[in-house]
């Protein structure tokens, strides 16, 4: 009895889940850009509350799939749901359930990416000489520094520090955990808004996003990020001085 040949999926089966998030990663940002919004919030904020006060746990189901599915299909509104779920479950366990939400979004996109185009490009690239192979490489040998470093800059965007990990054939375990780490100081700062969101409320104004880059926040975040960066610059140094 022969054992029967080994066959790959089909490369269009392959990216069927990537094509799907990108379809409605487009329509959404079309259709849905004036519902997941602070306005759509604000208008609904009694009716969020009523229903959370009589069933607190299936408003938290319902919106970490939401949030999930946000972050999944890099739908408009990451920043809103993040200031909904402080407004909902303040502060704590709200940035837990923040930070949650968008770590099992961020594996979606990111095994969705890596089954249609990461592990062939991978190998690719292990395969290349010259400057991809050194590339390929040297994110290789700091995997765990460069994973926290674009996940604690707040320049790089989110859905680049997911798709980014899934090309180069990032272990998922990795992934995932420099991943939930790494989004807790923006999560809990961002969640810590929502949560005075009644006040602001109150005034009819809207909240300060931009209070990631206030000097007292944003320094000891650069603080984490020149952390995380010190092993790469310490195998830069020792590289330097064995030439």
């Amino acid at each position: 009895m022969t054992d029967m040949p080994h066959t790959s999926p089909n490369p269009l089966l392959r990216r069927l889940p990537l094509a799907a998030i990108l379809v409605v990663a487009g329509l959404g940002a079309f259709f849905l850009r004036d519902y997941l919004s602070f306005q759509t919030l604000a208008e609904n904020r009694e009716a969020l509350i009523a229903y959370r006060d009589a069933n607190y746990l299936a408003t938290v189901a319902a919106f970490m799939a939401a949030y999930v599915a946000i972050v999944a299909f890099s739908l408009p509104g990451a920043s809103v749901a993040t200031l909904t779920g402080g407004f909902l479950f303040a502060t704590f366990p709200g940035a837990l359930i923040n930070v949650t939400a968008a770590t099992l979004g961020a594996i979606a996109i990111f095994l969705a990416a890596r089954w249609g185009l990461g592990e062939r490009l991978a190998d690719r690239m292990e395969a290349s000489e010259g400057t991809v192979k050194r590339i390929k490489t040297g994110i290789d040998e700091n995997q765990w520094s460069m994973l926290f470093l674009i996940r604690l800059v707040p320049a790089v965007p989110f859905f680049v520090a997911n798709l980014v990990p899934a090309l180069v054939g990032v272990p998922l375990s990795r992934y995932a955990i420099s991943t939930f780490l790494g989004i807790i100081p923006g999560g809990v700062v961002y969640t810590s808004v929502g949560a005075g969101l009644g006040e602001v409320f109150e005034r009819g104004e809207r909240p300060d996003l931009g209070i990631l880059f206030e000097p007292q926040i944003l320094l000891p975040i650069l603080g984490l990020c020149a952390l995380a960066a010190l092993p790469i610059l310490i195998k830069a140094v020792r590289g330097k001085k064995g030439l």
